[in-house]
C-alpha cells in the first residue's frame, strides 16, 4: 500500500512534471542541501553577531540532532532500499546514493534548521528559509532519489528536532544566565532587555 502510494507519485513526477528547465532548478536545490552545507554555513555566519548567535547555535544543535537521529540511527535501523532500485521504470537523474533511503536526510536537516529560524527570527526572514527547506525536500522527489514517505518522515523528525534544540538551548542558556549573568550577556543578546527583538517576530 505504501509502496504503491510512493510509486504513483514518483512516476507521475517523472512522466508529467519533469522537463529540462525544472531539471536544472531542482538539481540545484537538491545539491544545495548536500551534507547540510548550506544550513551549516548559514548557521555559522549567524553565530558571529551577538544578536543572532543564539539562533545560529540552536540551528547547529538541531542539525547535529538530525544527523544522529535520521542518518546514524533511523537509516541504519530501517535500511530502506532507494526507490530507483525498486520501482520499475523510475530513473534517478543525479548520482546514486550509497546509504539507506528512509528518512530523507536532506529533508530532516533542512526542516531542523528552518524550524529553529521560524522560532527565533521574524517571519520576513524565517519564511523564505522555510520555503528553501521545502524546495530542497521536494527536489529529492523530483530527482527520484527518495520516496514521498521518506520526505514526509524527514520533515516530521526535522521539525521535532528543531523544536527540541530550541527547548534544550533555551533551558541551558537560562541556567547559564542564572549562574553567570554578566558572562552570558557578553555572549548572547539578552532578550529580556531587548523586547523590541521579540516584537519583530509578530
Amino acid at each position: 500500500m505504501i509502496l504503491q502510494f510512493d510509486s504513483t507519485i514518483l512516476l507521475w513526477i517523472q512522466d508529467v512534471v519533469r522537463n529540462p528547465v525544472l531539471d536544472v532548478i531542482f538539481k540545484f536545490f537538491t545539491h544545495l542541501g548536500d551534507n547540510g552545507y548550506f544550513w551549516i554555513g548559514l548557521s555559522l555566519i549567524l553565530c558571529i553577531p551577538k544578536k543572532t548567535r543564539k539562533a545560529g547555535i540552536f540551528a547547529l544543535l538541531a542539525l547535529l540532532f538530525s544527523v544522529i537521529v535520521n542518518n546514524a540511527i533511523l537509516k541504519n535501523v530501517i535500511g530502506r532500499i532507494r526507490p530507483y532500485e525498486i520501482i520499475a521504470g523510475l530513473e534517478c537523474i543525479i548520482k546514486h546514493a550509497h546509504d539507506a533511503s528512509f528518512p530523507s536526510g536532506h529533508t530532516g536537516s533542512s526542516f531542523a534548521a528552518a524550524t529553529v529560524f521560524l522560532k527565533k527570527f521574524p517571519k520576513k526572514f524565517s519564511i523564505p528559509l522555510l520555503v528553501m527547506a521545502i524546495l530542497i525536500s521536494v527536489s529529492r522527489l523530483y530527482v527520484g532519489i527518495h520516496y514521498p514517505t521518506d520526505v514526509i518522515a524527514g520533515a516530521i523528525t526535522g521539525t521535532a528536532l528543531g523544536i527540541l534544540a530550541c527547548l534544550l538551548g533555551d533551558f541551558l542558556i537560562k541556567k547559564f544566565r542564572e549562574k553567570k549573568p554578566d558572562t552570558c550577556d557578553k555572549i548572547f543578546a539578552n532578550e529580556e532587555k531587548t523586547p523590541a527583538i521579540e516584537a519583530e517576530k509578530e
